[in-house]
């Protein structure tokens, strides 16, 4: 057990409603991070885990930087551990959907004419970076930065790590341990050999490639309240405003069609057919640099139930719940995954077990309804 100090509200009020913990939680990212700092505030011994170098001082790999559609639960986590106003003093809001159809056409789509409710358009690393600088105030945080995890025994709580950048075998304990490491989990792998556990995993036909609309003379080439997307039946491309004037472009295909374009002329060819208001905006330049840059990555929605083990391990995020970003809901699902899971923390009377337990009951068929409708959105966002 720790001795960690208590934690308290911005109000004064106590978070520390138990006995500290020793919590390892695997994975830095948003989930993982978000964890750390709400177990923080509550008195707790947190030690985070993250296989990769720390990613404010790593350079953003192109492919993997998917914008993020912060919604209403998303906001509610962030609110709870005291930053939602700073995330969305610089998120841009996006009110609707505008489409474009294949003459260039556009038509706005409102997500909420009546309250005006919106998404918001956030950098992944940029969440990641201040969540990460928020546990920074706290002393019974301890970051870990470059150690991948080889081995977790469930039943006592003992983990094995490599240590880059010489590999060397590194060796911790914890009271509980949480897997916030991604659609991949090396958690969820030691979590379905337990007996009693079902998992499913389904890979999608299509992929995705990143690509750019740069701005132009210090503005955006497109309005910029708006989820843009170009809807092209069997594939599609959507763009998400960013904070520099940029948007970030994603187009998503299936393999097949990414494979028939191999040569400069192939793919100019191509969208200039499919996608030819977007062309200028991108700039024909940027699009052959950008578009043979990497290949197409692949997609998959994971579900997995229960998701924990006895009073020792837990996971959440897309390690228990992975699902196609076409719905929107990937972060928020896993960041609302913190606020159940620390409203059942707060009650004192409930026993880790019971606390892990009831996480279980009350949150897996709930995620299970939105892989089920990231999957559905993936096919109707294209038509």
């Amino acid at each position: 057990m720790s001795n960690a100090i208590p934690q308290s509200t911005e109000n004064g009020n106590n978070l520390q409603s138990r006995a500290p913990l020793k919590i390892a939680i695997i994975g830095g990212g948003l989930v993982g991070s978000l964890a750390a700092l709400s177990f923080a505030r509550r008195g707790h011994e947190v030690h985070l885990y993250e296989y990769r170098e720390d990613i404010r001082t790593a350079e953003l790999v192109q492919g993997r930087s998917i914008n993020l559609a912060l919604s209403q639960r998303g906001r509610k986590a962030l609110a709870e551990v005291g930053l939602e106003q700073e995330v969305l003093a610089t998120a841009i809001p996006m009110r609707g959907r505008m489409l474009h159809d294949i003459k260039g056409n556009r038509t706005v789509v409102l997500y909420d004419p009546c309250t005006n409710q919106c998404l918001y358009s956030v950098g992944r690393k940029y969440l990641n970076e201040v969540l990460l600088n928020a546990g920074e105030k706290f002393p019974n945080i301890q970051r870990h930065f470059e150690h991948k995890l080889n081995y977790v025994n469930l039943t006592h709580g003992r983990m094995e790590f490599k240590r880059a950048p010489n590999k060397e075998i590194v060796e911790a304990n914890a009271d509980l341990v949480v897997g916030c490491d991604g659609a991949f989990s090396t958690m969820r792998q030691q979590l379905v050999k337990t007996p009693g556990v079902n998992y499913s995993q389904e890979y999608i036909e299509h992929g995705y490639l990143e690509l750019c609309i740069p701005a132009k003379n210090g503005e955006f080439q497109m309005p910029e309240n708006y989820l843009h997307i170009w809807p092209r039946d069997a594939f599609m491309m959507i763009a998400l405003p960013n904070q520099d004037k940029s948007f970030t472009v994603t187009l998503s295909m299936p393999f097949k069609v990414f494979d028939t374009i191999r040569t400069n002329e192939e793919l100019l060819n191509f969208f200039h057919k499919y996608y030819a208001d977007a062309v200028p905006l991108i700039g024909e330049e940027r699009l052959l640099k950008d578009f043979f840059k990497m290949p197409p990555q692949h997609l998959v929605s994971v579900k997995c139930h229960p998701y924990h083990y006895g009073d020792k391990a837990l996971i959440l995020g897309d390690a228990a719940h992975a699902m196609v970003p076409y719905y929107g809901q990937g972060l928020n699902a896993g960041m609302e995954d913190c606020t159940l899971l620390m409203s059942l923390f707060d009650q004192p009377n409930l026993s880790t077990a019971e606390i892990l337990e009831q996480f279980t009951e009350l949150r897996w068929r709930d995620a299970h309804a939105v892989c089920d409708l990231a999957m559905y959105n993936y096919v109707e966002v294209r038509k």
